[in-house]
């Protein structure tokens, strides 16, 4: 087959990294890739949301299958448009993709189907907002209703952080269009898992667990971020939880989707917040995570390929994944200044170094190459910029194997959080 798969981050590195390795893959190209891609697929220069040059790069290429990395151009349509051109396509409809383009479509749908989440209220108008603030007291969240890059959430202390974070999403225009509408909820207290299914429209296969670190600072401080790292299994979620987790989110809202006309078709990604009172969600996403899929792909046995062609062709019923019981853990290294503006340009030195590490893979995520006084270099080309993953018998042995690898890696220009997995490791040492 000739796949093509769409985006440039580090959630596409490790797709590439895993679609290449299967035997049903003939040639493998990335749209628009980035430096590490480049070394396990044709990097072509078209954007991810560049929707007719894309269409037109699958005619031109005779492109078979195409598996879309990002949110963004699945909200915008790109599955549909590329289904009524006659290409098979791994992400759900513009329509079922509300489940993340929009959080107050995410929440209506699911109180209609009883699937358990937070209270919330829905406002277009900021003084009607914050009256619900008011009247409900804090702890409270806010969110932009829109596509914010993962950093439209705000965890609100007080009642006067809450307006203010109204101000700054509904009148400063913080996330831009993404916050004409916000969601005002309930702050739930327990332990964040992102749990993954891959689905067909009627059926949803469970993937494994995960634990992401949104805080850009060490002990989960500091403003949100897209992810600073990851690992999984996460212990959180085991088989029991997996378990009410399928029967009482997934295949709910699954079905629910599929009720209301707008069958959802790809891999759907929930937040979760886990407490004595079981599961709950936080959000939806209808995208492999970014910097979960790094761990996932790094325990995944199974070919990763005939899986999503089965979603695609509504085929999932008897389907199954094999996983390795190793923990798998992902660093995030960052350019300096990231969440706010990274600097661009920087040399990243001795990737070679630490991908020779044992069971190490490193990543690429904004990442460019370059040349400088006459010689082929790397550089930083974005906010989240390297994913350094590692696998290991405990999360202990992964975690340090992952600081080993970013220890040999030269380059002033970023940083990364130095306790990333700090929960489990914690478990493992109480026993």
């Amino acid at each position: 087959m000739r796949i093509l798969v769409v985006g440039g981050g580090g959630r596409e590195h490790a797709l590439c990294w895993a679609l290449s390795a299967s035997p049903l893959c003939d040639a493998l190209f990335c749209a628009p890739g980035n430096a590490g891609i480049a070394d396990v697929a044709k990097c072509v220069s078209v954007g991810a949301e560049d929707i007719d040059g894309l269409l037109k790069f699958c005619r031109e290429e005779k492109i078979d299958f195409v598996v879309v990395g990002p949110e963004a151009p699945l909200v915008a349509g790109l599955a549909d448009r590329l289904k009524d051109a006659g290409i098979k396509v791994f992400g759900p409809s513009a329509e079922a993709a509300q489940l993340e383009g929009s959080k107050g479509f995410m929440k209506d749908l699911l109180a209609r189907h009883n699937v358990p989440t937070a209270w919330y209220g829905r406002f277009t108008d900021a003084a009607k907002a914050k009256d619900f603030i008011k009247e409900k007291g804090a702890p409270i969240v806010v969110k932009a209703d829109g596509l914010a890059a993962g950093k439209g959430v705000i965890l609100c202390q007080s009642v006067d952080e809450a307006c203010a974070a109204i101000d700054s999403i509904m009148t400063d225009k913080a996330f831009g269009d993404a916050g004409n509408e916000v969601v005002v909820e309930e702050f739930l207290d327990g332990e964040e898992a992102s749990f993954f299914a891959i689905v067909d429209g009627k059926h949803a296969l469970p993937l494994v667990a995960a634990q992401d670190h949104k805080a850009v600072g060490e002990g989960d401080t500091g403003p949100n971020t897209g992810g600073m790292g990851a690992y999984s299994p996460a212990p959180v979620v085991d088989a029991t939880m997996q378990d009410r987790i399928m029967k009482e989110i997934i295949l709910p809202t699954v079905q629910g989707m599929a009720a209301e006309g707008m069958p959802f078709t790809g891999v759907l990604f929930a937040g979760l917040m886990i407490s004595d009172a079981g599961p709950k969600t936080l959000e939806f996403n209808v995208r492999f995570g970014d910097p979960e899929c790094q761990v996932l792909m790094a325990r995944l046995k199974s070919d990763l390929l005939p899986a999503l062609i089965a979603a695609a062709d509504g085929q999932l019923e008897n389907f199954d994944l094999r996983w390795r019981e190793e923990t798998a853990i992902v660093v995030v290294m960052a350019a300096n200044g990231y969440p706010g503006t990274p600097e661009k340009g920087t040399v990243i030195g001795g990737l070679e170094a630490a991908s020779k590490i044992e069971n190490v893979t490193v990543f690429h995520a904004g990442t460019k190459a370059d040349t400088r006084e006459g010689k082929p270099v790397i550089v930083a080309n974005g906010g989240r910029v390297l994913g350094v993953t590692a696998t290991g018998k405990s999360v202990t042995e992964a975690q340090a194997r992952a600081y080993q690898a970013v220890d040999a890696i030269d380059w002033p220009g970023g940083f990364c959080r130095r306790d990333i997995g700090w929960r489990a490791i914690a478990r493992e040492k109480n026993g």
